[in-house]
């Protein structure tokens, strides 16, 4: 046995959690994780020159993927398996597409990576062994999201001790040890390391091995702060009995529980069979429940969908992306169908597409005037028809910034009809012309077109001959000249092709002049898009005129034009003025767009969220910059008690020596009366298992609104401080109690084993 495969062994003697971690519980024996372990030669794909075989395997931690490379000066290399975000068979990515025949189409396949990092596009040698591979890793993957959170805690600090164990005699020096808790993002003084070494060293030996590990290594998990809420609540011989955890859950999660709902959870969670069978709950099985679903800040109840579906399309924000195509910049970025695929996956429900005249007659795809690279609209079209529903069944809307010729534009109309199938929507629903719009459920799975539209609705009621027509372009199109002056463009026309204007139903776009005029003369399938700073204008204005606009009108808002490095405004004001179509450049991380992710994170992430009802209610006055409707919007004070964390990561990764001084920053965003922030002090040296016991209060006057934020940063005295991790909800899907919050990188991927641990009181004023 492997000296790592022993310190494994031996660390996790009573932790089964732990070791059936590395084992993959429920795979063993399994084929093709025998296979994926045995490894095999695969080919490499990164141009049309560049395709070379490689080496890959899993390794024996059943974590880890090692890769041989043949670059002289770089390691042999590995990824975590925690690092793939998905595996796609077949030629699914523009790089297989691009530099593999259409024949290999069952021989490829590709490792989606988590963030910025680039896809890895593979070529098996046979159809079989493409199978085995993106089956086995599949497997691979499911298995350790399924880990609970004790489970991913202990296979992050095993392999951090197996990394520590240079020599992999399976014991540890004090050297190694001191080198092990730099590992884990925790520094302390030599005294303390020797004393926790010595505690530990029963047999004084001078290493530690076998029984001495697992000691140190419970000495060094135990929470102080989980034993004091245990033992105030275990009443029944140090232990919790049903009664106990429904006193708990009455009293401090401030849950309307049941014995039968303690019961539930014992059954649930309780790892002792003893105990279960006594209906207790022992310490490791409360923890295990506070950092499970019922424990964790998120209410269960909002994690699918359960809000009303069948409302009109305008009662709702719908999570929407700007510049789409775009993997970064506005100015040099490249284009790509990768970036419509990872926004869609993202939930997000409207994209945009501009189009131009490409080559060879076929429109292209890209942000015009500029070096962005193109791709083509046809490309586009069939990843939206293959990914536009994975994650949601909600309907789909396609903005188009149309700049072709008619005969361009007729072949897009063409690609849209054939590829997209029975999902495009070419006609209106009902048998008669609308009078408000159909409903996210009447539309599932459904493609919608957002564009000019030649003519009223009501034509496509009865046959209409015309066939080309000049339209004003207005929208971002007339702002796309960096410059150019803002009468001129408004002015602009460009002409339009009866089989793309036949396509647009529910979303003709139209110029917008005034509430007023919008009022008396727009239907409600016609809808405006708004440049930020013009919302911004209205939002903070005419707030509440906006609001009744958007009670039976669509409305998009779209980043300025002098956003070149894509950046985000803040899209809560917009949010705040009923606008449903606040749309975001996806492809940039930061606060605007973990706002985003948070406000479309309950309601099964579907990129629908039904606005409240003071935004719907012709009756209501709601005005976001003065809210005085007390009865309707029910105020709210929000005390947070900010206790611990747990397991942050490295920052800085290169530096063994580098440890994080964290603090922890809750931010509240909403109507202005609602935006305020608290933090932390910050800990020195330690984002393994920081302690702060800071209360916070603040008040929330509109509650439906508001969204509540915790960031975790790395304090810095001489520079700026460096994100750690974070986590955005809607103060409405806020649990009360003890909770734990997953926390996320920048790009919304959560971090495996990092936590932190809450307590929450909502209370009447």
């Amino acid at each position: 046995m492997s000296g790592e495969k022993r310190l494994e062994n031996n660390t996790q003697e009573s932790h089964e959690g732990g070791k059936k971690n590395g084992n993959h519980v429920g795979l063993e024996g399994d084929a093709n994780l025998q296979f994926l372990t045995n490894g095999g030669d695969l080919t490499k794909v990164k141009s049309n020159k560049w395709k070379k075989k490689r080496f890959y395997r899993l390794m024996e931690d059943g974590q880890t993927m090692w890769k041989e490379t043949h670059k002289g000066f770089k390691k042999d290399r590995t990824f975590s398996i925690d690092d793939i975000e998905s595996v796609r068979r077949g030629r699914q990515t523009e790089g297989l597409q691009k530099y593999t025949d259409n024949t290999l189409e069952d021989y490829c396949f590709s490792i989606i990576f988590k963030g910025k990092r680039k896809n890895l596009d593979l070529m098996a040698s046979t159809r079989e062994d493409a199978k085995k591979w993106a089956t086995g890793l599949e497997k691979v993957i499911i298995n350790m999201r399924n880990l609970n959170s004790q489970q991913k805690s202990e296979h992050w600090i095993i392999s951090c001790m197996r990394k520590a164990d240079k020599n992999g005699d399976n014991m540890m020096t004090l050297k190694e040890v001191k080198h092990f808790l730099r590992q884990i993002n925790i520094e302390v003084d030599d005294m303390y390391a020797a004393m926790l070494f010595e505690k530990c060293d029963t047999s004084r030996s001078g290493t530690l091995e076998g029984e001495e590990i697992k000691q140190f290594y419970d000495l060094l998990t135990k929470r102080e702060e989980i034993d004091v809420i245990y033992g105030k609540y275990a009443k029944t011989g140090g232990h919790m009995s049903a009664g106990d955890l429904l006193n708990f859950l009455q009293q401090e999660q401030r849950e309307a529980g049941s014995l039968e709902n303690a019961l539930k959870l014992i059954d649930k969670y309780e790892p002792d069979l003893t105990a279960k069978q006594n209906k207790q709950m022992t310490k490791d099985g409360f923890l295990t429940y506070l950092t499970h679903l019922e424990g964790l800040i998120l209410n269960p109840a909002h994690i699918n969908v359960y809000q009303d579906m069948r409302q009109p399309l305008n009662h709702y924000f719908i999570s929407s992306s700007h510049n789409t195509y775009l993997m970064q910049d506005q100015l040099k970025g490249p284009s790509s169908t990768e970036a419509y695929i990872r926004a869609l996956l993202k939930s997000c429900r409207c994209v945009e597409l501009d189009c131009w005249d490409g080559p060879n007659g076929e429109p292209v795809i890209y942000h015009g005037h500029t070096l962005t690279s193109k791709v083509l609209f046809k490309d586009v079209i069939k990843a939206i028809k293959e990914y536009a529903f994975k994650t949601s069944e909600y309907p789909v809307i396609l903005s188009l910034e149309n700049h072709c010729s008619v005969e361009q534009q007729k072949l897009m109309a063409h690609h849209m009809t054939s590829i997209l199938g029975s999902a495009l929507l070419t006609r209106p629903l009902g048998k008669e012309i609308p009078v408000c719009l159909p409903s996210p459920e009447e539309l599932k799975g459904r493609i919608l077109v957002k564009g000019k539209r030649l003519n009223k609705l009501e034509v496509a009621f009865n046959n209409n001959t015309d066939d080309v027509d000049s339209v004003s372009e207005e929208d971002e199109a007339a702002e796309a000249k960096q410059g150019e002056q803002e009468t001129k463009t408004k002015t602009k026309k460009i002409k339009l092709a009866k089989e793309l204007s036949d396509l647009v139903i529910y979303c003709k776009s139209v110029h917008f002049n005034s509430f007023e005029h919008s009022r008396e003369k727009q239907a409600c399938y016609e809808m405006s898009s708004f440049k930020e700073s013009k919302a911004k204008n209205l939002a903070e204005n005419s707030a509440t005129e906006f609001i009744h606009h958007n009670m039976d009108k669509l409305s998009r808002i779209y980043p300025a034009g002098t956003r070149t490095d894509s950046s985000n405004y803040n899209p809560v004001m917009m949010w705040n003025a009923g606008c449903q179509i606040v749309a975001l450049n996806f492809q940039t991380s930061g606060k605007e767009m973990d706002l985003n992710q948070g406000r479309f994170l309950p309601n099964g992430k579907c990129g629908y969220i039904l606005k409240p009802d003071f935004m719907r209610n012709p009756d209501s006055q709601f005005d976001p910059n003065m809210p005085t409707e007390r009865g309707r919007l029910r105020k709210k004070i929000l005390h947070v008690m900010v206790i611990s964390a747990q397991q942050l990561p490295k920052l800085n990764k290169d530096k063994p020596k580098s440890i994080v001084d964290p603090f922890v920053k809750v931010e509240v965003y909403g109507v202005p009366a609602d935006r305020a922030s608290a933090q932390t002090a910050y800990i020195n040296d330690n984002g393994f298992n920081p302690m702060w016991n800071k209360n916070m209060h603040f008040t929330i006057n509109v509650p439906d609104l508001a969204l509540v934020r915790f960031v975790v940063e790395d304090y810095d005295a001489a520079s700026h401080n460096d994100f750690i991790g974070q986590y955005t909800l809607p103060f409405t899907s806020v649990q009360n109690g003890y909770r734990h919050i997953p926390l996320l990188t920048k790009s919304d991927d959560v971090i495996p084993s990092a936590k932190l641990f809450v307590h929450i009181m909502v209370l009447d004023p």
